[in-house]
């Protein structure tokens, strides 16, 4: 499961739908990932959050300004406890 640099996500449905896509990825291939445990993700998420300027200027494209950085903090927060 990966975005190429030209996909975008344009909306809370196809977020979720990439969300159990990426999840259903992570069951099947475990044990060849990078992060393996939710400590390893989350620093791998913060570390790729503060690269991510030079990840877009590789690509040649903008890093997106209007993003709703609140939701996502929210989403990550409420994770931790959602059932």
């Amino acid at each position: 499961m990966s975005l190429s640099p030209d996909d975008e996500v344009r909306s809370r449905e196809e977020l979720v739908s990439f969300v159990r896509e990426l999840h259903q990825d992570c069951l099947r291939s475990g044990h060849d990932r990078e992060s393996q445990t939710l400590d390893s993700f989350l620093e791998a998420l913060a570390a790729w959050i503060e690269d991510a300027p030079g990840w877009y200027q590789t690509f040649g494209k903008d890093l997106p300004g209007g993003g709703d950085w609140t939701f996502l903090a929210r989403a990550l927060q409420a994770a931790a406890v959602y059932e």
